[in-house]
């Protein structure tokens, strides 16, 4: 007659002497203590409502159709977002819906099935992208890269000798970071930098992703390293420094 392992856990458990016991004791889930205090709680960032400042103004546009063409795929709606500074715009997932109070000037998203993971995902990520692209047709996203280093600086060019120009008035962020030829990177369309001082480039736009994708495509250059603490720094970027390898 075969032994399930259950009977002989607990005969193995009845063996063991008393001091040990509480060690193989089995926890039930429902008190099973975990190392956080909290209780759990899910994260409300797609609920939380988006202020509108009185400069920008949001428009739903529906998605195109398209004539002869059965999909049972339902197209995602846009969001146009207009603002002094420009415009943007973010797609919006089928299940989520776009609702705005014109006397509060608030914005929210709401979702068809709040026990779906996916849709509670996407909810707060569509929310972050809604409230990214608000702030940047309304102030603008910034980002400042420090070069640190002896002799490291850079210039903004308006042509280049190793690089062509991708779109008609492309300016060039020019690298000397200690090769033996200048680094020449084309700006990004929707991207102005300039060069306040030798060693510091500041990017503005409208679009936080692409003006943080350039700063890190500039730091790549040269990155930090722990033992000197020299590279290319982006925002408020630190390095801890290493002890120098002593034979």
């Amino acid at each position: 007659m075969a032994v399930t392992r259950g009977k002989l856990f607990k005969q193995s458990v009845a063996i063991l002497p008393d001091f040990l016991v509480p060690a193989f004791k089995v926890i039930p889930s429902s008190t099973r203590r975990f190392f956080a205090s909290s209780a759990p709680r899910t994260s409300r960032v797609g609920a939380a409502p988006i202020a509108l400042p009185p400069d920008v103004n949001l428009r739903l546009l529906d998605p195109p159709r398209r004539r002869g063409s059965v999909t049972r795929v339902e197209p995602s709606k846009t969001i146009e977002i207009d603002g002094p500074l420009g415009r943007a715009s973010v797609q919006l997932p089928p299940f989520v819906s776009y609702n705005i109070d014109d006397t509060a000037k608030k914005a929210s998203l709401s979702i068809l099935d709040k026990k779906s993971r996916d849709q509670r995902e996407m909810w707060g990520t569509t929310r972050s992208y809604l409230q990214n692209h608000i702030l940047g047709v309304s102030e603008g996203h910034t980002a400042i890269l420090r070069l640190v280093g002896v002799g490291y600086r850079a210039t903004i060019e308006p042509t280049a000798i190793t690089v062509k120009p991708e779109y008609p008035g492309q300016h060039f962020v020019s690298l000397k970071v200690g090769y033996s030829h200048p680094i020449e990177l084309g700006v990004p369309v929707g991207v102005k930098a300039s060069t306040p001082l030798p060693t510091r480039i500041l990017l503005e736009g409208i679009d936080k992703e692409v003006v943080n994708s350039f700063a890190a495509s500039i730091r790549r250059w040269r990155k930090p390293e722990p033992y000197k603490g020299k590279g290319i720094f982006v925002n408020e970027e630190t390095i801890k420094l290493k002890a120098k390898k002593i034979k």
